[in-house]
């Protein structure tokens, strides 16, 4: 059994034919836009922009905030090299700070100690699709005037107290990457603005550097370069993709939770005997099932577990290392405090396969597979 299946209704290529007869490909036609509205109105931001994948889509906000050379950016090791190299790649420092061990997140209470004069920004991410503490963290960049970036990469239908993530921070980012919850066919993002000072300029950064954008508004009489920028645009046959998917958007939810449900019940047995611990969602958080994972003993212990999975035909998977411990991580950022949880429950993570559409036979193969090994 495959730990991912990318999310498919069975309706996406009935949109992609439609976006091929309209003999407009290059993006921002009638899906792309369709599909930032649908964004704009369920997110309640200022505006989105599609963008080929996250990582794009936070460089650009890593452009937007204006980071330079020497600039410091604080945030969790433990999370994709993406939200990491978006600043690396601008020249700034990596400040990295431990994690919660409960929700694997960025730990708030160690933001404050890891802010100098060179701080410019803070990334949370919102691990698992479940939202860091953003009211500590937002009360803590208005503080210190510091801007506020989410990695919502796993993050889309889930919120913190009642609010959508990516739509809390000045800026946010979502993935549509085949191993995401809803996929804008294998690659894709969204860049989330919700802060009126950047949306100009975001037009400008995602075409090239240059007004295009304003010249089709009819504001200049010819469009040039500008700012600095980059091909941050997707196609439409993406946006075609992604659109089939919103129009689905509950359904695919409501899917993958039936599962994730499944499996904490099945599993709760076993966390009851201390042997496993389980994902924990605080109670003023919806998350989105995008993963279900265990933690094991140790490292020693999830090998077995991952190599005896797989001999009963069940692919389950570690996750990040951390970014701290690598050799870039060394290079263009450090570690600020202890790293009391990052290393240690990182080596503990397990993830369980869960993909939209899983039939209760393969959700019962996994349960077999996980329970046969704690027996």
């Amino acid at each position: 059994m495959r730990f991912n299946i990318p999310c498919s209704t069975g309706s996406e290529v009935d949109f992609l034919r439609q976006a091929v007869e309209s003999r407009r490909l290059s993006g921002d036609g009638v899906f792309g836009k369709a599909c930032q509205a649908w964004f704009e109105e369920n997110l309640s931001s200022c505006k989105t922009l599609l963008t080929p994948s996250c990582t794009a889509a936070l460089e650009m906000a890593a452009m937007l905030i204006d980071i330079q050379p020497g600039d410091e950016v604080i945030m969790p090791s433990y999370t994709f090299v993406s939200t990491a190299n978006a600043f690396v790649l601008r020249g700034a420092k990596i400040v990295f700070v431990d994690i919660r061990p409960d929700t694997m997140n960025i730990d708030e209470a160690y933001i404050e100690a890891a802010i100098t004069s060179r701080t410019k920004a803070v990334v949370p991410v919102h691990y698992a699709g479940v939202a860091c503490e953003m009211d500590a963290i937002m009360e803590i960049a208005s503080r210190h005037d510091l801007f506020v970036i989410e990695d919502a990469a796993q993050g889309m239908m889930s919120t913190y107290r009642g609010k959508a993530l990516g739509a809390i921070g000045h800026l946010g980012a979502f993935s549509f990457h085949e191993t995401k919850n809803y996929t804008s066919g294998g690659e894709g993002g969204l860049l989330i603005i919700n802060d009126e000072q950047f949306v100009q300029r975001a037009d400008i950064i995602r075409d090239k550097g240059t007004n295009r954008s304003q010249f089709f508004l009819g504001q200049v009489d010819k469009y040039t370069w500008v700012d600095v920028g980059g091909s941050y645009l997707p196609s439409e046959l993406q946006a075609a993709y992604l659109w089939c998917q919103l129009q689905n958007a509950d359904e695919i939810n409501q899917d993958r939770l039936k599962t994730w449900k499944a499996y904490r019940d099945a599993f709760e047995p076993i966390r009851e005997t201390g042997r496993v611990e389980l994902p924990f969602i605080p109670k003023h958080c919806i998350h989105n099932a995008h993963m279900f994972y265990l933690k094991l003993e140790g490292l020693e212990q999830r090998s077995a577990f991952i190599k005896y999975l797989k001999q009963r035909d069940v692919m389950a998977v570690f996750h990040y290392v951390p970014l701290h411990s690598s050799p870039a991580g060394s290079k263009f950022g450090e570690f600020c405090g202890q790293d009391k949880y990052t290393t240690k429950e990182s080596e503990r993570l397990v993830r369980l396969p869960i993909y939209y559409g899983m039939t209760i036979e393969e959700q019962s193969q996994v349960i077999n597979a996980v329970t046969s090994f704690f027996d």
